[in-house]
């Protein structure tokens, strides 16, 4: 198992730490050629969306790997990763990758002190902590969307085919459940 992790700006190093843990071999996307590589998951942090998809655009990364996800690439967004997987942002803003059937609300908790810690049920797999950062929500799914989490009726994770996208940061809670689910589907 090989993992490639979105290090262009954002939590990709708490991103590598969690890897680390977990005993995955991991490289960073920084430039197209980084591409070049063989992987079998990607990870796309949190950190600020349109700061990532800029430098996407800007470093010809945005339409290669939209293609491998696709395509089927197992991918994890985080946060603003989740948001970069979004087909729809429901302040109209320009989307990005835009392969996941979602309209997403970003900031949706508001500024830094709206930040906050909870635990809540995530798919068949039991509750789990979760942090959320300045957090977005997912406003509405798409066909063929499964629904993994929600907190205070608002949804904060989901899958569609290879592709999962939560609102929280798994790396700071230190919760394997996610990654564990995105190496099964790698593995399939």
């Amino acid at each position: 198992m090989k993992a490639a992790v979105l290090a262009l700006q954002g939590a990709f190093a708490e991103q590598e730490h969690m890897l680390d843990e977990m005993g995955v071999e991991y490289f960073e996307i920084r430039q197209e050629t980084d591409l070049q590589q063989e992987f079998d998951v990607l990870l796309l942090p949190g950190g600020e969306s349109t700061v990532m998809g800029k430098l996407l655009r800007e470093l010809n990364l945005l339409v290669p790997l939209k293609k491998k996800i696709e395509d089927g690439l197992p991918v994890l967004g985080t946060c603003a990763g989740l948001i970069l997987l979004a087909g729809e942002l429901s302040d109209g803003e320009a989307h990005h990758l835009a392969t996941m059937p979602v309209t997403v609300k970003r900031n949706a908790y508001g500024r830094q002190l709206g930040s906050f810690r909870t635990t809540a049920p995530f798919g068949d797999r039991g509750e789990i902590p979760m942090v959320f950062i300045r957090a977005p929500y997912i406003g509405r799914v798409g066909e063929g969307v499964e629904i993994l989490a929600e907190v205070d009726g608002r949804i904060v994770a989901v899958r569609y085919g290879n592709q999962i996208g939560v609102a929280f940061h798994p790396e700071l809670a230190g919760v394997r459940t996610v990654y564990e689910m995105l190496f099964e589907r790698a593995g399939e």
